[in-house]
């Protein structure tokens, strides 16, 4: 369905209000601009300047460290950055006076008739998003990648305006949505994630990721994993009108893509797709589950096979998820920063093949460690933690391990676990947590982490 013949009926509204000056907001105000709204940024903190550059370069009006209320309760629209949590008081403001409250994807959706396929899930997404992503560009479609990864959508579909875009999409982003359609939508999978932005419910959490196709048809198609209890139950529970494309490592499926005889097997409408599993450049289970989701995609889309055997072979992965840093007197240095909850830290540690010193920590958003108790024992000689409150570790893993050490910076973090590591060992930063106590965000603690090694 074209964004175009969704947005149709909409009203124009004149004065269009961002809150949050980042990637999507100074997007959302270039293409606000373009398309005749009067537009002002309004940002808490500090705008960055390369920001504030493009906001002046287009005549964009804006403001920093600080939210004119007034001003922006008079907003007919507000495009809001996801790391706003809803119950802020400006927020609810907004909302008291029937203004709508908006996504930067909601906003965008409307300007563009591209072909739309929306990634989401608590995992493996960024790596299903730029894996599709990959195939389709191989497959010589004119794409664009954007959401979560990449320049913001909105600023795309101002200046470029591709024929299909591949979206990363969080829970946060969906929130944010009204009409937003994907034709094509995939969900990784769902463990409990940011619950202290949904007041630790779980099921406001999932109720949030299947927004993504709460607008499909039975012209669209949701791709998602079959293995996962969460999707299952709430499939069972919760009828949706689009067709459905399940993937699984244990069942076989009419449609859909499975494993069998180490061949990914991938059937949509009267096509079949087989490769062998060996073709893939990304290890790990996880990651033959994000290669069928987007090989499933790039099928529906009609890429040749060949293409998609080929791309999956020369795919290179993403920075900061199980990546390969450097072998130092036999001891391979593994950068997984980009695992800030305890699921993603699951599939690290289950992909390690040899005795491993797992450095760990950081903002603890609720999580439940008892599901890695039994990696930990097989798998996890040490512990380094990396953190400033580093008790809910200690609590869950000092019977498991006979050394912990508690760090405060990556340099000594990497230090300690040089010292922990015997040759033939595993050195994984993959911190189950956010970043935010020690480090600007997961990549700057993925930089920090591959310098230090460097530095040993």
């Amino acid at each position: 369905m074209s964004a175009g013949a969704a947005n149709s009926g909409r009203e124009h509204r004149n004065f269009l209000v961002i809150l949050g000056g980042g990637e999507s907001g100074v997007g959302t105000a270039i293409l606000g601009k373009k398309e005749g709204f009067r537009t002002f940024v309004s940002d808490r903190g500090k705008i960055a300047d390369k920001f504030r550059l493009q906001l002046e370069e287009h005549g964009i009006e804006w403001e920093d460290e600080k939210h004119s209320e007034e001003k922006i309760l008079k907003a007919d629209l507000v495009m809001k950055s996801p790391g706003i949590p809803d119950d802020t008081p400006l927020v609810s403001r907004l909302r008291e006076k029937g203004i709508p409250v908006i996504s930067e994807i909601e906003f965008a959706y409307t300007y563009t008739n591209a072909v739309l396929v929306g990634i989401t899930g608590s995992n493996g997404k960024t790596t299903t998003t730029m894996l599709t992503h990959h195939l389709l560009k191989e497959g010589g479609l004119n794409v664009g990648m954007a959401g979560n990864v990449g320049q913001s959508f909105a600023k795309q579909v101002a200046e470029t305006n591709a024929d299909h875009y591949v979206l990363e999409l969080s829970s946060f982003q969906l929130d944010g949505i009204e009409n937003f359609c994907p034709h094509i939508a995939v969900l990784t999978n769902i463990t409990p994630d940011h619950l202290d932005r949904y007041k630790y419910d779980f099921n406001r959490y999932i109720a949030s990721k299947f927004r993504i196709v709460k607008n499909q048809t039975e012209k669209d198609y949701f791709i998602y994993d079959a293995d996962d209890p969460v999707i299952m139950k709430w499939l069972q529970e919760n009828p949706i009108q689009s067709q459905k494309l399940p993937f699984s490592l244990r069942e076989e499926f009419e449609k859909g893509a499975f494993i069998k005889d180490e061949q990914i097997i991938i059937r949509t409408d009267n096509s079949e797709l087989t490769m062998p599993t060996s073709n893939l450049t990304l290890e790990g289970k996880h990651n033959a589950k994000n290669a069928m989701a987007a090989a499933t995609v790039a099928q529906l889309l009609r890429i040749r096979k060949e293409t998609i055997r080929q791309s999956m072979e020369s795919f290179q992965g993403v920075e900061h998820r199980l990546e390969k840093v450097l072998k130092i007197n036999n001891v391979q240095y593994i950068n997984d920063s980009k695992a800030t909850n305890v699921n993603a830290t699951y599939y690290a540690l289950e992909s390690m093949e040899s005795e491993t010193v797992w450095i760990v920590g950081g903002v603890d958003k609720g999580n439940e460690y008892s599901d890695l108790l039994p990696l930990v024992n097989e798998k996890v000689k040490a512990i380094v933690c990396l953190g400033i409150n580093n008790e809910p570790i200690l609590n869950a893993f000092g019977n498991c391990v006979d050394t912990i050490v508690e760090t405060r910076s990556m340099e000594d973090a990497v230090n300690q676990a040089y010292k922990l590591a015997e040759k033939g060992d595993t050195v994984l930063l993959s911190p189950a947590c956010a970043s935010f106590d020690l480090f600007q965000n997961y990549e700057d603690r993925g930089r920090q982490f591959k310098e230090a090694v460097r530095k040993l």
